[in-house]
């Protein structure tokens, strides 16, 4: 996800602004710099929130993805068709295209602390729900659990570099970003190897449901700690701002800042609508993959559903490693172009 914040003049904001570098209007933006008696400091409870936030992060992406990897087996428990399953999958990406803009302006306009209690809350909620589906007539309420956890995960996604933003130093802030989208990755990753660990191939239709009621029951209990622990962790912010423009930031009014206008100038932006595109076309190539892996290999090797979680493993592993080296090149060199 990219988050960007403007001022009052619609100008991005960022570490730019502390370094007196945003071309053109960096003498207006270094003016606006606070005073230089304006103490910022780093909280200890940075690294909790952070880690809550990717914990709950990783379960929603768990939960995204443990019924794909077993497409074949639920479809012969719930007595459904493959595309059945697939949507429960595709209602992550479908619920993400209307709900995203609303979820962002809530961000911004309501804070961090409640847009992190909606995606754990709702996260855990669906769990919960997911433990009364596991009979072979319940597939409709899989259905909606999976509907509860799809919209939990818009208020989770575009959270990374709000939290890295808000509670991290300028040298921290591409590596905290990149370590809470890491958590998600890691729920994907376990997503693909766990389900098919848990809820192997029976002929046994009450064995079946017992292992997929293992799985569920456990998820829950997950979501359950992390939801308490994010009500206990976080806060809307630290008691001292992290950085120079976190100082600006929090000294605007908030009569200052017009999110119709910040959509509008992202949408001016050429190189977002570049990054947007491309962003788009990786990760929906990723996300069919992920969906049709299980189909793609199961199709051809019968009883393979292990394996197919253990290439889908690799895939999203493979990736991870690539987000850490990018995470702290990026707070080093500062080269993002």
């Amino acid at each position: 996800m990219v988050s960007t914040e403007m001022n009052g003049h619609g100008l991005p904001l960022g570490k730019e602004v502390a370094d007196g570098l945003a071309s053109p209007a960096g003498g207006e933006l270094q003016a606006m710099l606070p005073a230089a008696g304006v103490e910022t400091r780093l909280s200890r409870r940075r690294f909790a929130v952070l880690g809550v936030f990717s914990l709950y992060s990783l379960v929603n992406a768990f939960q995204w993805i443990q019924y794909s990897i077993l497409a074949s087996i639920f479809t012969g428990f719930y007595g459904v068709e493959y595309r059945d399953v697939d949507w429960l999958s595709l209602v992550y990406m479908l619920v993400y295209v209307p709900l995203i803009l609303p979820a962002s302006w809530l961000l911004d306009t309501r804070g961090l602390r409640l847009t992190a209690l909606l995606g754990s809350g709702l996260n855990c909620l669906g769990a919960w729900l997911k433990c009364c589906s596991a009979r072979p007539d319940l597939f409709p309420v899989t259905v909606l659990a999976q509907l509860l956890c799809s919209v939990a995960q818009v208020f989770i996604l575009g959270l990374p570099s709000r939290v890295a933003s808000v509670w991290f130093g300028p040298k921290e802030v591409s590596t905290a970003c990149a370590t809470a989208v890491l958590g998600n990755q890691f729920g994907t990753a376990i997503g693909f190897l766990l389900p098919p660990l848990l809820v192997p191939r029976s002929d046994d239709i009450d064995v079946t449901a017992h292992n997929i009621s293992i799985m569920f029951y456990g998820t829950a209990a997950v979501s359950t700690v992390l939801f308490l622990l994010t009500i206990a962790v976080f806060k809307e912010k630290p008691q001292y701002p992290p950085s120079q423009s976190q100082a600006v930031l929090q000294s605007c009014a908030p009569e200052q800042y017009s999110y119709k206008q910040s959509i509008i100038n992202l949408f001016k932006n050429v190189p977002f609508v570049l990054l947007l595109i491309s962003y788009g076309i990786l990760t929906g190539s990723f996300y069919s993959l992920s969906t049709l892996l299980n189909q793609m290999i199961t199709f051809h090797y019968q009883g393979e559903e292990v394996n197919a979680g253990r290439i889908g493993l690799t895939l999203v592993i493979a990736g991870m490693v690539g987000s850490i080296i990018c995470g702290v090149w990026l707070d080093y060199t500062k080269t993002y172009k």
